[in-house]
């Protein structure tokens, strides 16, 4: 993990005191933050960094097999077991078992999920006996599992099982800083791969790429850069600022200073709205943030960010890390 901007130094050191509490942990961020990488830096920084880590998309896992790849069959339990097959659960003994896209369980799989978590036991398709499995659960989502469970489109006791401690990554356009940073690295392992020599990338080009919002984040950075690596020729990367941008559809590569102040304006204008509705809402909810947030279809921790960044409502402490679970209050 590379960075050195304010927000990256506090996932860092958040992590590290994730990885020191052997709890289930969810990460939230944007596509491309680095979700995966963060789950593997917890797993790697905890007690059982000499256990297995073992990374599953929920979202590739069909419905009907759901109980299958997570606890295993014996053999015959149905017409293609033709032997035993240990589950993911299993294969993550004394390790740490990653959920990425945990949002995209269907309802059926999210029961299967709670059950476990709830007592750690399980019992293989076809077995007899109950099993008890050893794993730690990380988790990760695109999307705001607390919006999903209000609109019922998720579990909210799987939600405070799965929420005992919570990681929200920032996205790269709140990294003031660690693009030219990242953009250094890669294209150093662009060298190391491919072997066409360093190259640099042309300041006017680190000057778009610094303003840019990078919907796809990290990933979408990387693979800007390979691509650029591979077809670029000499040693200076002349990079063409992405339409989203409002570059140039044809001709020069970068942006122009006059795109820039159309990305800056726009910017501000939107901050503009921003303020004010804040100030608005808060006025129709008599300064109540709960209220606030329910009035505004958000959740309240991130429209709490959204008025601290404005210094509108009253300054919060840092949040803690570990969160009550109502079940057991």
């Amino acid at each position: 993990m590379i960075g050195q901007s304010p927000a990256f130094q506090a996932t860092v050191r958040l992590l590290a005191r994730m990885a020191a509490c052997d709890a289930p942990v969810l990460i939230e961020g944007e596509t491309g933050t680095g979700k995966e990488l963060a789950a593997r830096a917890i797993h790697y920084q905890s007690v059982r960094r000499d256990g297995p880590f073992i990374p599953v998309n929920c979202g590739a896992i069909p419905d009907a097999l759901i109980e299958s790849e997570l606890f295993g069959h014996r053999k015959g339990a149905f017409t293609d077991a033709k032997d035993h097959q240990p589950g993911l659960v299993v294969l993550a003994e004394d390790g740490t078992l990653f959920l990425d896209e945990v949002d995209a369980l269907s309802p059926k799989g999210q029961v299967t999920l709670l059950r476990f978590l709830q007592d750690q036991e399980f019992r293989p398709l076809g077995a007899r006996r109950v099993e008890h499995g050893n794993v730690r659960i990380l988790a990760a989502s695109n999307s705001s599992l607390p919006l999903l469970a209000e609109k019922g489109a998720f579990r909210s006791d799987l939600l405070y099982r799965l929420r005992i401690l919570c990681l929200e990554l920032a996205p790269l356009r709140h990294r003031h800083g660690d693009v030219e940073l990242l953009a250094g690295w890669f294209l150093e392992a662009c060298d190391k791969r491919f072997g066409l020599g360093l190259k640099s990338i042309h300041p006017d080009s680190l000057r778009w790429m610094n303003e840019y919002h990078w919907p796809g984040n990290i990933r979408e950075l990387e693979n800007l850069l390979y691509r650029e690596y591979l077809l670029s020729e000499g040693p200076v990367m002349r990079i063409e600022a992405p339409r989203a941008l409002d570059a140039a559809p044809s001709g020069g590569r970068g942006a122009s200073s006059g795109e820039l102040q159309f990305h800056r304006a726009k910017a501000q204008a939107v901050a503009a709205f921003e303020r004010d509705y804040l100030v608005g809402l808060l006025g129709r909810a008599g300064g109540n943030v709960s209220l606030a947030a329910k009035l505004a279809g958000k959740e309240r921790r991130s429209l709490g960010k959204l008025l601290k960044k404005y210094g509108l409502g009253h300054a919060s402490r840092e949040k803690a890390i570990f969160q009550e679970d109502p079940l057991s209050a």
